[in-house]
Order: structure tokens, then C-alpha cells, then sequence
């Protein structure tokens, strides 16, 4: 009789250990859509981490068999071009880059529960490596297709293609897959993707991508300056701008030398007006790097503008040249501290002397920026001029013909 209780519990285990799938799993195993699926999984309360690892196995099923019938079509098209049969046929290319980020989320998804642990405590995932080979040779039909949209002016299209070939390189699912084939293109989709996220005011996945940018060194400089330009356009309180302080201080300890972060902290300390920290970061960098041409530049204005010294203005507006001399703004200030100074002086050689070096300046400034884009050259220029060769020069009549 004890015999007999004990095989009935067996039995009784037995069952509870195998039980057959629920009705809900069985009707989504059953579908014969995607949107079908779909709507079943999302309706569905299903009990353990298997069943929905299941489910959402399904639905990657469902979307790889669209993506292999439109491939498929692709690859006949190509094989018809290049035998010269002319059977060409159509595609649906929005139908493709949806199936394959519908296969990217779902995969992602059903890997989150293929990888809990069973009933017996082991994580033995069952599906994390066909999904994750099938669909990564097929993600860079979404870099492509992305850009075809870009075209048309569908710019959540874009957004939603690069962004789900940007984000399934970095989950822990395809983490196996080869990714050094994608390197030569990966920057520049990230780059992109971050200004269509910066677009969409999407401010959390614009950084994030053009974080990932910035990884790759040709966009490095692209990426992290428009990175600072959209922390900028976020500046609402005084708080996001301590708050952005901080941002730019912590690019500057990883970009001491990119000119874009430290003209960005020094112009925030400006408006915050901390006069001091804008003294140590400027005194503290050219003690680095001492030819570096934005912190001797703003070194220069900085003096000749918020202290009215031309003198010392000058001083470091002049070493900034010696670096880089094809800056129109800096050999504007140069030029306009020159006339100041002469202006101050009775000793006529130097009076002389400085006029003709403003007249100089204030020429580069023309010649670097004819139609006075960035700096507006044609009074202090006219100034220059008739203190150094008088009102009735030619020369001078020239510059304030110019000047108007």
C-alpha cells in the first residue's frame, strides 16, 4: 500500500514537472501572423519565464519569415541584374526594416526570459543563439534602408531604423556576434541618428548616440561638439547650467585639448559670471598647453573686453595669431585694441607704429571674412586707416566706402 502512495506521488510530481504548455502559449504557438501573435502576447498572462520565452520566440518566427521572403526577393533581383534576365521584382522595403526590428525587440525580449533560471535552478537558454545569428546578419538592412527614408523626409522612420541597429550591437544578446565588419560605418550612423534623436527633442537617445559617436575617432569632433551644442539648447534654469558645468567639466578631464569643451566651460563660467574659475581654467590650461590658440584667444579677449585693458588684450591676441592666424574675430580684437592704444598714446612713432599693425589685423579680418558673416570689420577698419594716413588718403576713402 506505501508502495502504491509513493508511485501515485511520483506520478503526481511527474505531471506538475511536465505539464503540457498553457491554452494561452498553445493559441500564440498556433498564430499564423505577426500582428496576430502579437496581440495574443499581449494579452496573455503567462505563469512561468519559459512559456513567455516561448512566446516571444514565436513572434521572432513570425518576423524572420518576413524578413526571409523579402531577402529572398532581394537576392533574385540581384541574381536577375547580374545575369541580365530582367526579372525584377518588388520589395517591401519599410516591410523588411520593420520585421527585423520587430525580430531585434521581440529576440531581446525572449532572451530577458530565456535566460531565468528553470525549475530545477539552471539557466539553460534555449534560443539565445539562433536568434541572435539570424538576426545579426540581417540587421545592416536597416543602415541602408535608413538612409533610402532619409530621402523622402520620414524622419521617425530613420530615427526608429538606426536606432534599433544602434542599439542591438550593444545588448548582451548579440554580444558574440562579429562587430568588427560594422566599425568602418557604425560612427557615422551614430552620428546621424543622434542630430534625427536632437530633432525629435528624443534628448536622452541623442546623447546616447552620439556618445557612441564619439567612440569612433573620424566623428569623434563632430559628435562631441554637437553634443554641446544640444546640452546648450537645453539650458533652462540655473540649475541645468550648474548641472551642464559639471557635463563640461567632466569632457574636459577626457578632451583637455579639443577646443570646443574648453571654449564651452570657459563661455559657461562667463555667464555664471565666475570670473575666478574662468582665470584658473584659462591660467591652468595654457600652463599645459601654452600654444593653444582658443584658451590664448579667450585670454586675450577676456582682458581687452571684460577688464577694458587693450594692452594686455593685445598681448595674448597677438601670441594667439602667431598659432593661427586665420581667425577673422581674433584679428578683429587685435585690430580694435591697437586702435585703442593708439588712441592713448602722445608719442607719435608708436601712435604710428600700432596703427599700422590694426591696419594690418583689421585687413586679415577682411580678407578671412569678406562679407562680415562673423564679425562686422568696416568701421574699426576705417578707423585704422584714417589714423594712419589721415581723412583725404585714397586708402582711407576706400576703407570708409567699405565701412558703410
Amino acid at each position: 500500500m506505501k508502495k502504491l502512495f509513493v508511485m501515485a506521488m511520483m506520478c503526481i510530481a511527474s505531471g506538475a514537472a511536465f505539464a503540457g504548455d498553457s491554452p494561452e502559449l498553445k493559441a500564440i504557438l498556433k498564430a499564423k501572423t505577426y500582428d496576430e501573435a502579437a496581440s495574443l502576447v499581449k494579452a496573455a498572462n503567462l505563469p512561468n519565464a519559459q512559456e513567455k520565452a516561448k512566446a516571444y520566440n514565436k513572434l521572432v518566427d513570425l518576423a524572420m519569415s518576413k524578413v526571409t521572403k523579402e531577402t529572398g526577393t532581394i537576392a533574385e533581383n540581384q541574381l536577375a541584374e547580374q545575369m541580365k534576365t530582367g526579372k525584377v521584382e518588388q520589395y517591401d522595403t519599410l516591410g523588411l526594416a520593420d520585421a527585423i526590428c520587430n525580430a531585434i525587440n521581440d529576440a531581446i525580449e525572449c532572451n530577458k526570459y530565456d535566460q531565468e533560471p528553470n525549475a530545477k535552478g539552471k539557466v539553460a537558454p534555449k534560443f539565445a543563439e539562433k536568434n541572435a545569428q539570424r538576426i545579426w546578419s540581417v540587421r545592416t538592412h536597416l543602415v541602408n534602408i535608413g538612409e533610402n527614408v532619409s530621402r523622402s523626409g520620414n524622419d521617425a522612420a530613420v530615427l526608429k531604423y538606426w536606432g534599433a541597429f544602434l542599439d542591438s550591437s550593444a545588448d548582451p544578446l548579440f554580444a558574440s556576434q562579429e562587430h568588427e565588419s560594422q566599425k568602418a560605418y557604425f560612427g557615422q550612423v551614430a552620428f546621424f541618428a543622434g542630430c534625427y534623436a536632437a530633432q525629435a527633442k528624443d534628448i536622452t537617445r541623442a546623447n546616447k548616440y552620439l556618445d557612441m559617436a564619439m567612440e569612433d575617432p573620424e566623428q569623434k569632433t563632430e559628435a562631441l561638439n554637437q553634443k554641446l551644442n544640444l546640452g546648450r539648447s537645453e539650458l533652462k534654469t540655473k540649475q541645468d547650467s550648474l548641472q551642464y558645468i559639471e557635463t563640461l567639466k567632466d569632457l574636459y578631464v577626457k578632451y583637455p585639448e579639443n577646443a570646443s569643451v574648453l571654449d564651452g566651460l570657459y563661455i559657461m563660467y562667463g555667464e555664471m559670471k565666475d570670473r575666478k574659475a574662468q582665470d584658473a581654467l584659462l591660467d591652468n590650461h595654457l600652463a599645459k598647453y601654452p600654444n593653444d590658440f582658443t584658451a590664448l584667444a579667450d585670454k586675450g579677449m577676456l582682458l581687452a573686453i571684460d577688464d577694458n585693458d587693450p594692452k594686455a588684450g593685445a598681448e595674448w591676441l597677438r601670441k594667439a595669431i602667431a598659432v593661427n592666424d586665420k581667425n577673422a574675430l581674433v584679428q578683429y580684437y587685435l585690430g580694435t585694441c591697437l586702435i585703442v592704444q593708439a588712441g592713448n598714446t602722445d608719442d607719435v612713432n608708436a601712435r604710428k607704429a600700432l596703427f599700422q599693425e590694426a591696419v594690418k589685423a583689421l585687413d586679415a579680418a577682411k580678407e578671412l571674412d569678406p562679407d562680415k558673416a562673423r564679425v562686422r570689420w568696416g568701421y574699426n577698419r576705417y578707423q585704422a586707416y584714417y589714423g594712419l594716413y589721415g581723412a583725404d588718403d585714397p586708402k582711407t576713402k576706400a576703407a570708409e566706402a567699405e565701412a558703410k
